[in-house]
């Protein structure tokens, strides 16, 4: 059963820069050097259309041993990014402490990180840590693609009185990468999107993509898909970073992307029927690329099955398995809403190509 996600949300889009303009934040992955960052944001600052300048503090990374952030120093720097360029300053917090020293630096807006939100305990201790604050929080996507996580996390903070709030679209986990970093599956932000209508939603293309070259096709995306704005991570040196050196941009190539995107409005005019049939066949191309991944990956098994079975001198055809799988398919098909001779059809030609694989893994 579908819930209403209960969110506090302030009206509109009033506490963005600019409604009628996306929200575009930059700025490296980490904060590294006092120099570094100041680098960077005077030339962030000179390029049209960025407001906010954000900056990794704390750094959770998966192994040890590398580069986890400068810590409490940091946030000093982004207090003199403020005082000199104007920008607005953004980080990362992960616990109660990370909210009070940002807070108590004057940081300017908050976000919570994928591998944060996809913990209850920790999205709650962080929720408990801004009663009373009125501060904007963004919440990325958890690293697992599970939609009512990221509500949830939302949820939590709109129930401790957080009412600018935000989400953003990072990307998902998963063992094929299928040349992202972290994939989009665009559909799991367009289900939030269509469930709170008022959350404004940015993209950070940067770990969808882990490579700075298709980050202009997937902020392109993000637009086409109505979104409010993006988060690119930008370096003074990006070869050189102590964190992601691949996917972050040159302040002067971030300039050259901004330039060449087309911002669709949110709610805009929906009358050329031309521009909504391109967007939706772009839709319907990357839900066929994901329908393709998973075809391989069955595949795969196919095979492995196929070699057990060899070598343990099974039969390549079990009617009761067959026909269990075909009933369970055709029962699921029924719940989602799809109908039973197009479910049959295709678990049919899937099973004579699994037979076929296995026949001829049977004779190699």
């Amino acid at each position: 059963m579908s819930i209403t996600p209960q969110l506090r949300i302030a009206p509109g889009t009033e506490w963005l820069p600019d409604a009628e303009q996306p929200l575009i934040i930059a700025g490296p992955c980490s904060a590294e050097t006092l120099e570094q960052v100041m680098a960077t944001a005077r030339q962030v600052a000179k390029i049209p259309g960025v407001t906010v300048f954000r900056a990794g503090i704390w750094k959770p990374r998966t192994r040890p041993n590398g580069f986890e952030g400068i810590g409490v120093e940091g946030l000093q720097w982004l207090r003199q990014v403020k005082e000199e360029t104007g920008l607005k300053t953004a980080i990362e917090v992960a616990n109660a402490t990370h909210v009070y020293e940002a807070l108590k630096h004057g940081v300017d807006i908050l976000w919570i990180g994928a591998r944060t939100t996809v913990n209850p305990f920790s999205v709650q201790e962080i929720a408990n840590a801004l009663r009373g604050v009125d501060v904007p929080v963004w919440v990325k996507n958890p690293v697992n693609p599970d939609l009512n996580l990221w509500i949830g996390a939302l949820e939590r903070l709109s129930d401790a009185g957080v009412q600018r709030l935000g989400a953003i679209h990072r990307g998902f986990s998963t063992y094929n990468k299928n040349g992202y970093r972290n994939p989009p599956m665009w559909n799991l932000a367009i289900d939030l999107m269509a469930k709170v209508p008022d959350l404004p939603v940015i993209c950070d293309p940067s770990h969808i993509c882990g490579n700075r070259e298709l980050i202009h096709k997937v902020s392109q995306r993000a637009f086409d898909l109505a979104m409010n704005g993006v988060m690119i991570e930008t370096h003074i040196d990006p070869d050189n970073a102590l964190s992601d050196a691949n996917q972050q941009l040159t302040p002067a190539r971030l300039a050259e992307i901004l330039g060449e995107l087309q911002f669709r409005r949110p709610g805009g005019d929906l009358s050329d029927p031309e521009a909504v049939l391109a967007d939706m066949r772009h839709e319907i191309d990357e839900t066929d690329q994901e329908l393709l991944e998973i075809m391989r990956r069955r595949t795969e098994i196919v095979a492995r099955i196929g070699k057990l079975k060899r070598d343990h001198h099974m039969t390549i055809l079990q009617v009761s398995r067959w026909k269990q799988l075909l009933e369970d398919r055709l029962q699921r098909g029924n719940r989602i809403g799809l109908e039973e001779d197009f479910v049959e059809d295709i678990f049919r030609v899937i099973h004579e190509r699994s037979i076929k694989m296995q026949s001829e893994v049977m004779n190699q």
